[in-house]
């Protein structure tokens, strides 16, 4: 067996069941009966776990951070006189996830679904590793969202970033699901694209939404 398709089946079966059941529920042995390896080539390609669930990630974002970053050089090219909007910012992203080529229909989904337990499972690695290899894209996206939403204090921009990413990565990883409830409803047959067209007006409508008036807190009450 050559070592690239070692490697490709050990991150086919590590993504597969990383999205399943989480990292932590997900050990090495698991990886490598799907993947019809043993646990030697594991640590030959990879060297650890945390290694793999890097390279996971990386397998993904690394073409999409190209991909973003040229979608970001067409935006500004096109907008030199004025920032570029909110929407164009946000539909850059969107259309750079979409038109990448997948390996498989499931790919962004899945990429999702591992995306999110990223934020809820404890992966500190995982975060400085996504930071200290794509904070260039993401920086240059992060600074055009400022730019496009100047009114806004940075603790409301942290929060609707954090409802954005939400909103983004349950709609995205659970497409496949949300389309067949569409089709079985309503008839209607949808694509990915499609999806991905209607949700950034919600995003961005959601960005620039009223700065909320906070309530003052009131003391708890017991009996």
């Amino acid at each position: 067996m050559a070592q690239s398709d070692t490697v490709d089946r050990i991150l086919d079966a590590a993504e597969e069941l990383f999205a399943e059941r989480g990292f932590s529920e997900t050990s090495l042995r698991m990886i490598t009966s799907k993947a019809k390896v043993n646990l030697a080539a594991v640590n030959y390609h990879f060297g650890s776990k945390n290694a793999l669930i890097q390279a996971v990630f990386a397998r993904f974002l690394t073409p999409f951070a190209e991909t973003l970053d040229e979608a970001f050089d067409e935006l500004e090219g096109r907008c030199q006189d004025t920032p570029p909007s909110l929407d164009q910012t946000l539909w850059a992203l969107t259309e750079s996830a979409v038109r990448m080529p997948q390996r498989n229909e499931k790919g962004i989904s899945i990429f999702m679904r591992l995306l999110g337990l990223a934020y809820t499972q404890s992966q500190g690695h995982l975060r400085k590793f996504l930071e200290a290899e794509y904070s260039d894209p993401f920086g240059r996206f992060m600074k055009l969202l400022k730019d496009a939403t100047p009114d806004l204090s940075a603790v409301d921009r942290y929060w609707r970033i954090q409802f954005m990413l939400g909103a983004t990565a349950f709609t995205m990883s659970s497409s496949d699901a949300l389309r067949e409830i569409l089709e079985n409803k309503l008839g209607v047959e949808t694509s990915v694209e499609e999806i991905a067209a209607r949700l950034v007006p919600f995003l961005s409508a959601g960005l620039q939404a009223e700065n909320i008036v906070l309530p003052p807190m009131r003391d708890a009450t017991f009996a």
